[in-house]
């Protein structure tokens, strides 16, 4: 555990399966813009560059603003009726706060939602900080986002490590200069991963805890 002092950990697909709100996101706001409902799949293959990437998945760049609008909305209302930790989750948080390992979430979700979403599943207190989209001008894969969360929890990118489910995290965290270790609950296969560049790649974070220890 000498090796990494600080791990960063995405938020949705990583720590927390929010898919279903998210695709009732989705569901709830494309038909108002004259588009039809996405399936879970197409949500799962857009989601991970933060919301406005995403919607440009769907919709054309004139219509990405007033749809951001009703999507996070909406989302606000029904953020905590099916958001759950992934399995191994608080394990690992636990287990990692009890070596005196620095944590922090670092997500391109908004801040807000990611705050509210972590105190609701109870690991709040395990983290050092939550790191969103809002809470500075920029988002991952952004070296200076990074760097923001680094500097927050008092830590330096050579001992760091960042856990996520996406090619977005892997550039993330190369951007920062230190691995990433990914799992495959998220947006992405183990050959997409490692395709990437993810330095090792696990099916869940159950078994990325194990080889941590």
């Amino acid at each position: 555990m000498a090796r990494f002092a600080t791990i960063l950990i995405d938020l949705d697909g990583t720590l927390v399966d929010a898919f279903t709100t998210i695709h009732r996101a989705y569901v709830h706001t494309l038909p108002q813009f004259g588009r039809p409902a996405p399936t879970m799949e197409q949500v799962r293959r857009a989601v991970g560059g933060g919301l406005e990437n995403a919607m440009g998945h769907f919709l054309p760049p004139d219509l990405i603003a007033e749809a951001m609008k009703v999507h996070v909305a909406y989302t606000q209302q029904i953020l905590l009726e099916d958001v759950t930790l992934m399995p191994g989750g608080m394990e690992l948080l636990r287990s990692l706060h009890a070596r005196g390992v620095k944590l922090g979430v670092l997500t391109n979700k908004q801040a807000e939602a990611s705050r509210r979403i972590c105190a609701h599943l109870g690991v709040t207190p395990l983290l050092g900080g939550i790191f969103g989209a809002g809470d500075t001008p920029w988002l991952k894969p952004q070296v200076e986002f990074t760097a923001h969360a680094l500097q927050a929890l008092g830590a330096e990118a050579a001992s760091a490590m960042l856990i996520g489910d996406s090619p977005f995290d892997v550039k993330t965290a190369r951007n920062a200069g230190f691995p990433c270790w990914a799992v495959t609950t998220g947006t992405h296969d183990e050959a997409q991963l490692r395709a990437a560049g993810a330095d090792e790649v696990f099916p869940s974070l159950a078994a990325l805890g194990a080889r941590l220890r």
